[in-house]
């Protein structure tokens, strides 16, 4: 898919329903180079964006002890945070598939500096939600269009360049609880603002994304008009889509479950400081990390199908194993979870892309958004469940979740299936 194809208005046609298409839209234009430069920028605006937001959950502690927080509380700054972040994603991608918006990077980082500098200075509960609500409707501005910049500089290796991109925002969740160990934990709440700086900087990197954007599409002039159309039926369309919020969810919901009370886990279970749980969470992002930049690039060598499939039932052994394991062999079992769960979500957008060409944002939207929605909603139900049972008993009942990684048995390889039309 072309660069002219991501910024101009869809339509989408499945089997059913496609029009003829004329000569000059079906000659495919050709294959433009790599972006690397602009993959690299757009990452590392996810870094910041990303590391920013991790802040949320690794001041927990903190923030837990400064205003007598029980679990439930907890739960619902995460189920806060991550709302804002999901419902809004949708509905920005759709907007940005029609009307592209490539300043709305810089305007959704300018929303979480306001957010940091809230929570910096939150005299109570109700505003560390307010402060929170910042930062989730920052994320939501930023995913879909930031996903569409790093599909436009692919070069039309969507896989190595969904990987790139992510695996910007992987490293900025894994560095969040090191810089609030370094920071905020020992100056307490006020050295939240500092990150605004951050947030800052991120402007710029985003805002110089935002001018090579614009004048891609100037260059690009006026855009011919496509009927994209899917290479699967509509019935396999919805089943599939249905499938895949179905992998989301259960890779999110458990992921969630160790960012958001892994440290509470090993304090408890294990009788370990504040700062060395710190260091176990930061073990498992980085982990995160690696594996979503491993997913991408595979997926465009063997299939995304089969990535997929790996990525959310291979990692149930280890999952099972995690609730009877000492503390060393906790350390041990949270790398290949974070590997092997992290290295599916590049593939599920870009599988997801491909089954609905033309849509780049509202995809991206959707799953960016799901999976954020999952996260806090599952945070939220979580704590609630550790405050009336343990947190032990929490990663009992998650340790079966990848177990839905089965239904990946009904995704359809649409490598082998031509485009219909």
């Amino acid at each position: 898919m072309s660069a002219n194809a991501e910024s101009a208005p869809p339509s989408l046609s499945t089997a059913a329903d496609a029009p003829s298409l004329s000569a000059a839209a079906a000659a495919a234009p050709a294959m433009q180079a790599t972006a690397f430069a602009i993959l690299i920028a757009i990452s590392c605006g996810h870094l910041i964006n990303d590391m920013l937001q991790s802040l949320v959950p690794a001041i927990y502690p903190l923030l837990k002890d400064s205003f007598h927080l029980d679990y439930g509380a907890v739960g619902f700054l995460t189920f806060t945070w991550q709302l804002t972040a999901s419902i809004l994603q949708p509905l920005v991608g759709i907007y940005t598939d029609k009307y592209p918006q490539p300043f709305s990077l810089a305007a959704g980082m300018g929303s979480t500096l306001i957010g940091l500098v809230i929570m910096a200075y939150a005299p109570n509960y109700a505003m560390l939600l307010v402060g929170v609500s910042f930062i989730g409707v920052g994320s939501s501005i930023f995913h879909p269009e930031s996903s569409r910049v790093a599909r436009m500089a692919s070069g039309g290796r969507h896989g190595l360049a969904q990987s790139i991109f992510q695996v910007g925002g992987n490293v900025g969740s894994a560095i969040g609880p090191l810089v609030a160990l370094a920071i905020v934990l020992p100056n307490g709440q006020r050295a939240i603002a500092w990150f605004a700086l951050v947030a800052l900087v991120g402007m710029g990197v985003l805002a110089r994304v935002g001018f090579w954007y614009r004048a891609r599409r100037r260059a690009a002039g006026p855009k011919v008009a496509r009927a994209h159309v899917s290479p699967v039926s509509r019935q396999v369309l919805v089943r599939t889509i249905l499938v895949l919020g179905a992998l989301v969810f259960s890779k999110f919901l458990y992921m969630v479950s160790l960012s958001s009370y892994l440290t509470f886990y090993v304090m408890k279970t294990f009788d370990v400081s504040r700062d060395d749980a710190e260091i176990q969470l930061f073990v498992y992002l980085a982990a995160v990390a690696a594996g979503t930049i491993a997913g991408g690039p595979i997926g465009d060598r063997i299939g995304r199908r089969a990535v997929i499939w790996f990525s959310i039932l291979g990692v149930l052994p280890f999952t099972l194993a995690l609730p009877f394991a000492n503390l060393f062999w906790t350390t041990i079992l949270t790398i290949p979870i974070g590997v092997i769960l992290a290295s599916a979500f590049p593939a599920i957008i870009v599988y997801a892309q491909e089954l609905v060409p033309g849509k780049v944002g509202t995809v991206a939207g959707l799953f960016f958004g799901f999976a954020f929605g999952m996260g806090g909603i599952g945070a939220a139900v979580l704590g609630i469940i550790a405050d009336h049972t343990s947190i032990g008993f929490v990663y009992s009942i998650c340790s079966v979740l990848p177990a839905i990684g089965l239904l990946a048995a009904l995704l359809p390889d649409v490598r082998s299936q031509p485009a219909r039309a």
